[in-house]
Protein backbone atom coordinates (compact mmCIF):
# COMPACT_ATOMS: atom_id res chain seq x y z
CA UNK A 1 0.00 0.00 0.00
CA UNK A 2 1.43 3.32 -0.75
CA UNK A 3 2.52 6.09 1.33
CA UNK A 4 -0.76 8.20 0.58
CA UNK A 5 -3.23 5.83 0.82
CA UNK A 6 -2.02 4.49 4.18
CA UNK A 7 -2.50 8.21 5.09
CA UNK A 8 -5.70 8.63 3.55
CA UNK A 9 -7.11 5.62 5.38
CA UNK A 10 -5.64 6.76 8.80
CA UNK A 11 -6.63 10.18 8.40
CA UNK A 12 -10.58 8.91 8.13
CA UNK A 13 -10.21 6.33 10.35
CA UNK A 14 -8.92 8.89 13.03
CA UNK A 15 -11.35 11.85 12.46
CA UNK A 16 -14.11 9.03 12.86
CA UNK A 17 -12.50 7.82 15.89
CA UNK A 18 -12.34 11.83 17.45
CA UNK A 19 -16.28 11.73 16.17
CA UNK A 20 -15.62 14.66 13.53
CA UNK A 21 -17.06 15.11 10.33
CA UNK A 22 -14.95 16.57 7.54
CA UNK A 23 -16.59 20.01 8.19
CA UNK A 24 -15.96 19.96 11.48
CA UNK A 25 -12.34 18.68 10.91
CA UNK A 26 -11.93 21.13 7.95
CA UNK A 27 -13.32 23.87 10.21
CA UNK A 28 -10.34 22.89 13.50
CA UNK A 29 -7.50 22.82 11.06
CA UNK A 30 -8.66 26.24 9.20
CA UNK A 31 -8.87 24.60 5.89
CA UNK A 32 -11.49 23.86 3.27
CA UNK A 33 -13.88 20.96 3.96
CA UNK A 34 -13.11 19.65 -0.12
CA UNK A 35 -9.23 19.42 0.93
CA UNK A 36 -10.20 16.62 3.60
CA UNK A 37 -12.06 14.77 1.50
CA UNK A 38 -9.57 15.29 -1.14
CA UNK A 39 -7.32 13.65 1.72
CA UNK A 40 -9.00 11.09 2.74
CA UNK A 41 -9.25 9.97 -0.94
CA UNK A 42 -5.68 9.98 -1.74
CA UNK A 43 -5.74 12.68 -3.97
CA UNK A 44 -3.50 15.13 -2.66
CA UNK A 45 -0.86 14.84 -0.20
CA UNK A 46 -0.43 16.71 2.87
CA UNK A 47 2.48 19.19 3.21
CA UNK A 48 4.89 18.18 6.46
CA UNK A 49 2.80 21.74 8.21
CA UNK A 50 -0.91 20.20 7.29
CA UNK A 51 -0.10 16.65 8.73
CA UNK A 52 0.90 18.59 11.67
CA UNK A 53 -1.82 20.38 11.28
CA UNK A 54 -4.26 17.80 11.18
CA UNK A 55 -2.61 15.71 13.83
CA UNK A 56 -2.85 18.18 16.23
CA UNK A 57 -7.04 19.08 15.93
CA UNK A 58 -6.73 14.73 15.74
CA UNK A 59 -5.09 14.80 18.83
CA UNK A 60 -2.44 12.47 17.52
CA UNK A 61 1.51 12.72 16.73
CA UNK A 62 1.72 13.27 13.10
CA UNK A 63 4.12 10.06 12.65
CA UNK A 64 0.37 7.95 13.35
CA UNK A 65 -1.22 9.21 10.80
CA UNK A 66 1.58 7.60 8.16
CA UNK A 67 2.07 4.13 9.73
CA UNK A 68 0.22 1.48 8.31
CA UNK A 69 -2.33 -0.45 10.27
CA UNK A 70 -0.89 -3.30 12.19
CA UNK A 71 -1.29 -6.68 10.10
CA UNK A 72 -0.91 -4.63 6.82
CA UNK A 73 1.79 -5.81 3.94
CA UNK A 74 5.04 -3.61 4.63
CA UNK A 75 7.13 -2.42 1.32
CA UNK A 76 10.10 -4.62 0.79
CA UNK A 77 13.37 -2.43 -0.06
Amino acid sequence: MEIRAIFAENLRQRRLACGLSQEALAHEADIDRTYVSALERGLYSPTIDMLDKLATVLKTEAYALLMPASGARKRRP
